[in-house]
């Protein structure tokens, strides 16, 4: 019996072959009808069988490409319109937009195939892409999805790749970004001062140019890179110099997963991720060969590595000695990523050598992805290529809700039925560019998505620029969420729980509901609400900004307000060139002279780092605490620190001052940098643990579930100690996986806060 049926499929359904493989199972079937792009998805008009229909709708929930994904297919019986064939139809451009925008994906191993094919015509092509892979949001301009609304439009087709593209079962049917050497996208290479060098093969000169020492900017999927082979000293001090990036450590791309294996451990899972179509930076233990430069990571156990994702990628590893190559983002320090040719021949005029370009336009620029495995649970540092603007589901309607993050590695979030689109990562709001970066990025997807402005969400810092962005929107209403109740509620919605939970959340910067700075907190509450049950004692942080980028300031600021003389004693004895500096902090103190009061995870990982001779100068975010953590090594011999918890209307003090004593005793000591770094790391878990312990003895019919939030979470130290400690303690505790902990998640965590007070209101 022939029955009819209008099938709507939304989710990820556009620029990854779903119409090919609609158009295959309709043939495969026998059906009749039509399939069609449209604002809210991929709508489909079938007829046939009704036997074979069913066996369509199985397959096409089961069986649907590896980059889609599938959020609602939704059934209706449809009059019979009496279709000779089945046909894909033109995008319909109007109505509301559903749609879920097609994220960047690593080139797949059929079109890696192909290009290593002498006799296929994309041989050797660094463009060539499939409906399975290639560029995607990076090159929207409009929705639909479609090539005249992408940055392809300008190439016209060749007959070749038109043929293909019109094949509904070849597999670039309607794959948006298709090309070939004829038709498509090519390279050039340029000298240092901006020259095209007229040359027959520019990818085989640029091999040998890295062979030789030089630095070249490439331009990739989402922006520049500033490339040199990982092996020459040389030439990696030369780009640290020209960039002025000290110490930082520089990301590197392996020719292949074996290759990688030869300086880094790799497990299966981190292999996995490495491989996958996203294809982050995976943050991975060196194994302590000397197979690269020692400047990549210098004094790092660490390594953060990539593989190949694009086709040019793929074939500056091909005949070249170089198989391992420097891949660090080409944006001077604090601009967003360098993503246009005008701002690549003017801010690395004298850091580059060359310069390898393309001629398909990026519109919009994205970083790369950075994770790492903590206790085999993928933790990012950095969510963004291969990832944004994919959406996490909800379990409410969040429609009209817009979050405008925080100060630094800040994003955005955009509310759209029960869907949050989480914004590409944006870096810190400290200069103009950055802030015009953000603004564009959020107009484009606030037009793509097509919500109504309701519900704008700001960090409750006045100081934030993140406020000052959120006044130039309209919004029906303005909320401020307070900084670290937005990380418990980030990984609160993440791990999908709707009850009250305990949150400890160690971070480095938050404006606390008191005026001062957060960030070493016990709170207990939900989505709407929170109280705050225990926090680190508060110490005057003089110079602000200053004692942040320079730890020992903030070290001697610790030691001197709470030891006293002897902690000025101390302080002379640890920072012996500093005595004049100390006496001016110490009357920056006294008399409250551009001085704030803090208690942060963040600012303690820096005082500790700095009194161990570890970092006293900070040259990027989270130095002193990183190489701090690099020495922790948890053994079951380690005995902690002394400490205190104080009792002050009703809330616990964590009290570190003579721990604080006794490092500094250690530290005068000689004692080992392992030694002193494990049992800082084992007393702050010893000391929330015991409160941990007091909350449940006090608080026996409260929840026992326990999120872990924050910046300083990205410490494996204590993200595996905690949860296993917490659990001993039967708390179930939980991570981030989805998002970052750090401020890359806040955004996602005040939306989340934000719609729970405004359900919270239309209940009343």
């Amino acid at each position: 019996m022939i029955s009819a049926k209008k099938i709507s499929v939304r989710g990820r359904v556009q620029g990854v072959g779903f119409r090919p493989f609609v158009f295959a199972l309709a043939d495969k079937y026998e059906m009749k009808g039509t399939v069609q792009n449209n604002m809210d998805g991929v709508k489909i008009h079938l007829e046939g069988e009704s036997e074979q229909l069913c066996s369509f709708l199985e397959d096409l929930k089961n069986k649907a490409p590896r980059l889609s994904k599938i959020d609602s297919i939704i059934v209706n019986d449809a009059e019979i319109e009496h279709h000779c064939d089945f046909t894909i139809i033109k995008s319909e451009r109007s109505g509301t937009s559903m749609l879920v925008i097609p994220i960047d994906s690593a080139v797949c191993d059929d079109c890696i195939e192909e290009m290593r094919n002498p006799d296929d015509f994309r041989y050797r092509y660094p463009f060539i892409n499939c409906t399975q892979c290639g560029p995607r949001y990076t090159i929207i301009q409009e929705l639909p999805y479609d090539r005249p609304y992408t940055t392809m439009g300008p190439f016209t087709m060749c007959p070749d790749c038109q043929k293909e593209y019109g094949d509904p079962l070849n597999r670039r049917h309607h794959a948006q970004p298709i090309a070939c050497p004829k038709c498509g996208p090519h390279v050039l290479l340029f000298d240092s001062k901006g020259e095209l060098l007229e040359i027959n093969d520019p990818i085989s000169e640029t091999i040998r140019l890295l062979e030789k020492g030089a630095i070249i900017a490439v331009k990739g999927i989402g922006g520049y890179h500033l490339c040199c082979d990982a092996r020459n000293e040389e030439a990696i001090q030369s780009l640290r110099i020209r960039k002025n990036r000290k110490v930082r450590p520089l990301a590197v791309m392996a020719a292949s997963i074996d290759e990688a294996k030869k300086f880094a451990a790799v497990s299966s899972q981190e292999e996995e991720i490495l491989k996958s179509p996203e294809s982050p930076i995976v943050v991975l233990q060196k194994n302590h060969k000397k197979e690269l430069a020692d400047s990549i990571a210098p004094g790092m156990s660490t390594i953060g590595v990539m593989l190949p994702y694009t086709p040019l990628h793929h074939l500056l590893f091909e005949n070249s000695k170089a198989k391992c190559l420097v891949m660090t983002s080409a944006n001077p320090s604090g601009l967003p990523m360098i993503y246009t040719e005008d701002q690549v021949f003017h801010y690395l005029k004298g850091i580059c050598d060359y310069y390898l370009i393309h001629n398909r336009v990026i519109l919009h620029p994205v970083d790369d992805s950075v994770v790492q495995l903590n206790s085999e649970n993928q933790d990012f540092l950095r969510r963004s290529r291969g990832y944004v603007p994919d959406p996490l589901p909800i379990n409410r309607d969040v429609t009209g809700i817009v979050a405008f993050g925080g100060q630094q590695k800040t994003t955005f979030s955009i509310g759209r039925n029960e869907q949050i689109f989480v914004g590409p990562h944006i870096g810190d709001l400290e200069n103009i560019e950055t802030i015009n970066h953000y603004k564009q990025e959020l107009n484009h997807l606030l037009k793509w998505i097509d919500i109504p402005k309701t519900t704008a969400v700001i960090d409750a810092h006045p100081s934030y620029m993140s406020r000052e962005i959120a006044k130039d929107y309209h919004f029906d209403e303005l909320m401020e969420i307070q900084h670290h109740h937005a990380h418990m509620a980030a990984c609160m919605g993440e791990n999908e729980i709707d009850s009250e939970a305990y949150g400890i959340i160690l971070d480095g910067t938050g404006y606390g509901s008191d005026g001062h700075i957060w960030g070493f907190e016990i709170l207990y509450g939900d989505y709407g609400k929170f109280e705050r049950q225990a926090h680190l004692t508060y110490t005057p942080l003089p110079g602000i900004e200053k004692a942040i980028k320079e730890p020992w300031r903030n070290a001697a600021a610790m030691l001197m307000s709470l030891l006293g003389e002897e902690g000025f004693w101390f302080a002379n004895q640890l920072f012996p060139d500093r005595e004049t500096q100390l006496t001016v902090l110490q009357t920056m103190m006294t008399k409250n002279i551009n001085t704030i009061l803090a208690g942060t995870c963040g600012r303690l990982f820096d005082a500790v780092s700095a009194m161990s001779g570890i970092c006293h100068l900070a040259t990027y975010d989270g130095e002193a605490a990183i190489k701090l953590s690099e020495k922790a090594v948890h053994k079951e011999s380690i005995h902690p620190y002394s400490y205190q918890l104080i009792k002050s209307n009703q809330v616990l003090i964590f009290d570190f001052s003579k721990m604080l004593k006794e490092i500094a005793e250690d530290v005068l000591n000689q004692a080992s940098l392992e030694n002193i770094s494990s049992r800082f790391h084992e007393t702050i878990v010893r000391a929330l643990v015991e409160v941990m312990h007091m909350m449940k003895v006090k608080y026996p019919s409260r929840n026992n579930q326990v999120v872990l939030s924050g910046g300083s979470f990205h410490n494996r130290y204590l993200r595996e100690r905690l949860t296993v400690e917490l659990s001993k303690l039967g708390f179930s505790v939980y991570n981030h996986q989805k998002v970052p902990c750090n401020d890359g998640g806040l955004s996602y965590g005040q939306l989340l806060v934000a719609a729970a007070i405004r359900g919270a209101r239309t209940c009343v």
